[in-house]
């Protein structure tokens, strides 16, 4: 399993950035996904994730409007698309799958696979 995150840059406050995600080895529509981030000296935090089957979505109150999570299981991509990008937003990008439903999807700790992380910074 493998997952390539993109997308990531400066922006300024206010504006937006699309993130993308592909995975390479095992079938998306299976797996929960999510995308979290990291600024140093602290945790990971999520901040979308995705279910499979009927794509149900969850946000902490952080990002929730202004965050969208999709994906699209013919391509096997998935997307975070941020809008009325903040300071704190910045940080450092993951994407991120656990087999299965969503059971605990703001517990970095759930999520098996990892990308590489996309550097996101806005000012």
């Amino acid at each position: 399993v493998q997952l390539v995150e993109s997308g990531g840059g400066s922006a300024q406050a206010g504006g937006s950035l699309r993130l993308s995600c592909a995975a390479v080895g095992y079938p998306r529509d299976k797996y929960c996904m999510a995308w979290l981030r990291q600024v140093p000296g602290k945790g990971r935090e999520v901040v979308a994730a995705i279910g499979p089957g009927r794509d149900r979505r969850f946000y902490p109150h952080a990002v929730k409007g202004r965050f969208t999570i999709s994906k699209d299981n013919a391509k096997n991509t998935l997307s975070l698309q941020m809008n009325s990008l903040k300071p704190e937003d910045t940080a450092m990008y993951y994407c991120a799958a656990s087999p299965g439903y969503c059971y605990r999807p703001f517990l970095e700790y759930d999520y098996n696979y990892w990308g590489q992380g996309t550097q996101v910074t806005v000012s």
